[in-house]
């Protein structure tokens, strides 16, 4: 399996989070802990796990076919530059987990 992080500084990491879950709700299966501030959001090839804090959302992208990794973290990151269009771009770091 093949796995990405990154944490990215940002106040607002909630707001994006139910941001991103909404929008992905209409296409993907998609889990949103509120109590915990967290969100699994499952893509046709890979899962990404989220969660947010007061400074920060992280996020964790596992797939099975590690050609996709690099995709799937530009879909993220896109769709959280996209949300965050007052802070973007975002800086994302991404590293192997």
């Amino acid at each position: 399996m093949a796995q990405s992080t990154t944490t990215v500084p940002t106040e607002n990491g909630w707001k994006y989070l139910q941001q991103l879950c909404k929008h992905w709700a209409h296409k993907l299966d998609v889990e949103l802990d509120e109590e915990n501030h967290k969100a699994v959001v499952k893509f046709p090839e890979a899962k990404a796990s989220m969660q947010s804090d007061a400074s920060s959302l992280s996020v964790l992208i596992e797939t099975d076919d590690p050609d996709k990794l690099e995709t799937y973290q530009g879909v993220v990151a896109s769709h959280l530059d996209r949300f965050a269009f007052r802070e973007a771009p975002l800086p994302f770091d991404w590293k192997a987990a």
